[in-house]
């Protein structure tokens, strides 16, 4: 039943943005409700929700500010809402990204329905193999930077509905809490973890990034993920040139150009014989740089290719070594497959897309790891690591479908090749 107030939102939508919000899951924010506990009175929670949105009195808590390391030894700062203006976020982004989203770049792919990393990545590979130049950026503090006004605008552009232009303006302002309590006001950004705020950085990224490209660089195809972009060029001067035409750009809308992480790279290959200093970076994940590749006759050549980064194969190491496998000898082996499998199909099925082989390493490791278990686990075993190999080996041609990464590139037999 679509029973609605004086700003026309219907309960439905409450609704709706609940379930999405549960499935998305999240952390308790400043008032330290978690999502179970935000369920226990949830017909009576999810009414109140709607009666303050619905008439205009619905006011944001402060976002509760954490700290996370980042993979360069820094801290990014995440602000994580409350559960209820999560829900009421979602309620604004389910009306709001109808009006948006046809808009939007084909080659923007960051946080949009149907579009996908793997997809961002695999458009990318192709263009440098039909372009010799890469300009790489990435954007410091993107989400803590964007400016309101400019924001704001772009919003009244596409959206009418002066409910959600006045929910918008409310969570761009709602102060940070930190951990002992202190409030601290926010005239820019908009915070990392909010619901609402890869849309609002997708629609600032249109204007800031994207409509500019076409109109100044239609000849320079791009390919952007929120905050992280490439672009192509066929000559070097163009590429260097435009490296500070884009640094220009985004200082005038006040994010800036990550020094580190943007430079013009030489997408280097058998037919392309330049000496250039740079030619790989990393995107989503993957570095693109010169491989090794067997062409369709079986010779080999050089190709410029993404295969899994080494920043992202150390993470995922760091994750299997936080397992703890050694420490596991009351789980069956089966147990075991039965807990890690989807995380290893998960990375395999985004690692796993280009250039397979590079994630062999961390498939040996895991090998590894289940090897030094089953030396803890059985006493025959113990001390013997030859042997450990060997049992694993046997365990893998019986059941080959037991783990995994077990039916990958003929990996039994490199667990044999470790013996």
């Amino acid at each position: 039943m679509n029973t609605t107030k004086s700003l026309e939102i219907s309960k439905y939508v409450v609704w709706e943005a609940y379930k999405r919000v549960k499935a998305n899951r999240g952390a308790a924010g400043v008032d330290g409700e978690s999502l179970a506990e935000f369920e226990r009175h949830l017909k009576g929670n999810l009414y109140k929700l709607w009666n303050r949105l619905s008439s205009g009195s619905y006011f944001p808590p402060p976002v509760k500010q954490v700290e996370i390391p980042k993979k360069d030894g820094g801290k990014r700062c995440l602000g994580v809402p409350t559960v209820s203006d999560r829900i009421a976020q979602m309620v604004v982004k389910l009306s709001m990204e109808p009006l948006i989203e046809p808009h939007f770049h084909p080659d923007s792919y960051g946080y949009r329905p149907r579009k996908s990393a793997k997809a961002a990545v695999a458009v990318t590979r192709q263009r440098c193999w039909q372009y010799d130049w890469v300009v790489e950026f990435d954007i410091k503090g993107a989400f803590d930077n964007i400016d309101h006004t400019l924001l704001m605008n772009a919003v009244r552009y596409h959206v009418k509905e002066q409910w959600m232009l006045l929910y918008i303006e409310r969570w761009l302002t709602a102060p940070f809490e930190t951990v002992d309590g202190q409030l601290i006001p926010r005239d820019k950004g908009t915070p990392q973890g909010g619901v609402i705020s890869p849309l609002l950085m997708n629609l600032f990224m249109h204007y800031a990034f994207d409509k500019w490209m076409v109109r100044k660089h239609p000849r320079c195809p791009f390919t952007r993920y929120a905050d992280d972009a490439v672009v192509h060029c066929h000559h070097q001067a163009e590429a260097e040139r435009l490296l500070v035409e884009i640094s220009d750009r985004l200082q005038d809308c006040l994010p800036t150009m990550h020094p580190d992480k943007s430079k013009v790279v030489y997408c280097k290959d058998s037919n392309r014989k330049q000496d250039y200093p740079q030619v790989q970076f990393t995107f989503l994940g993957f570095t693109f740089k010169p491989r090794v590749a067997i062409s369709r006759s079986g010779k080999r050549f050089t190709s410029f290719l993404p295969a899994v980064s080494i920043e992202a194969l150390k993470r995922m190491r760091q994750s299997i070594k936080g397992w703890r496998l050694h420490r596991q000898t009351f789980a069956t082996l089966e147990k075991l497959a039965q807990q890690y499998n989807p995380i290893l199909r998960g990375w395999w099925n985004y690692y796993g897309c280009f250039y397979k082989t590079e994630m062999r390493s961390l498939m040996d490791y895991l090998d590894q790891r289940l090897s030094t278990w089953a030396r803890r686990k059985y006493k025959k075993l113990k001390g013997h690591k030859r042997q450990s190999f060997k049992w694993l080996s046997r365990v893998a041609k019986r059941q080959p479908r037991l783990f995994f990464h077990w039916q990958l590139l003929g990996h039994n037999d490199r667990i044999m090749g470790a013996v």
